[in-house]
């Protein structure tokens, strides 16, 4: 994870993506030997010499300053969390991976999940590990797993491996796609505050090993916290409902938030969701 969380490597992959249209610049005839903008471009457009672009690009020692940063994010068209996320890049300093400590949710975060009701809701760690859910949360995004698993800290459900390595949680989303573009920029967001993490290494490393569409997304550095958005489900006991997840940050418990599901009132999305609650509340046999 290391090596992807340079300032150097997020500059390649932004300006990869622009071609000199997109900033302004002519666009002279022959071939180019670059996808996207070349690196005396970006200098131009950010008013730096090429030589302390490419060492920036390259991650040699060199000092960026706020004025450069801005200068470069407006080359590189970034757009606030982009920007956010260069300048705590290039505050990085070289730290050792430590192992964290166990992140749970306390009394007062579990009273928060019951009193939301019915609503589905479940309470996430940094790394998006499941440290709590109500019975309808599990039931919509989890009825295949056992319920207890977020008591158990070694058998916690973690809902971007679960999105990318089990079937169950692929087939629900009818718009999978996006949902993993969505998720994999927020965990992209999430190791740039946390490159020490070594069980976020751990858990991207086994995500690219294991998963080529992980790989591609997180080789893109897109950058983007999750906090609302509608998604198309296919549920296996309600049929097809469209929900949206929005995300509480619990502002006493840093990196931890509150996850709820809701539904237009009066659609057919919501009488599915009546009717999975129903399920959920009946006793186990």
């Amino acid at each position: 994870m290391a090596d992807s969380l340079h300032l150097g490597a997020f500059l390649q992959a932004r300006r990869a993506r622009l071609r000199p249209a997109d900033v302004g610049l002519p666009v002279l005839p022959g071939r180019r030997r670059v996808t996207g903008l070349r690196r005396e471009e970006v200098a131009q457009l950010a008013g730096v010499s090429v030589s302390y672009y490419t060492r920036l690009e390259q991650d040699q020692p060199v000092r960026a300053s706020d004025g450069v940063l801005t200068a470069l994010a407006t080359a590189l068209r970034l757009d606030e969390h982009e920007r956010a996320h260069v300048r705590e890049l290039a505050a990085r300093r070289p730290r050792p991976l430590r192992r964290p400590p166990a992140e749970r949710a306390d009394g007062l975060t579990r009273d928060l999940l019951r009193s939301v009701g019915h609503t589905p809701a479940l309470v996430l760690g940094r790394r998006a590990d499941v440290l709590a859910w109500n019975a309808p949360g599990h039931a919509l995004l989890a009825g295949h797993l056992d319920p207890s698993a977020p008591d158990r800290p070694a058998d916690r459900p973690n809902l971007t491996r679960m999105l990318f390595l089990d079937p169950h949680h692929r087939d629900l989303y009818a718009d999978w796609d996006r949902k993993a573009r969505a998720v994999v920029g927020h965990l992209r967001q999430v190791a740039g505050r946390h490159p020490e993490d070594a069980l976020l290494a751990s858990l991207v490393g086994e995500l690219s090993v294991r998963c080529p569409e992980f790989t591609a997304l997180w080789n893109d550095h897109r950058v983007r916290p999750c906090e609302a958005d509608a998604y198309r489900l296919r549920h296996p006991l309600v049929g097809e409902l469209t929900i949206t997840q929005q995300v509480l940050v619990l502002a006493r418990a840093p990196g931890q938030s509150l996850i709820l599901v809701t539904t237009e009132e009066g659609s057919r999305s919501a009488d599915a969701l009546g009717l999975l609650r129903a399920h959920a509340s009946r006793p186990a046999r």
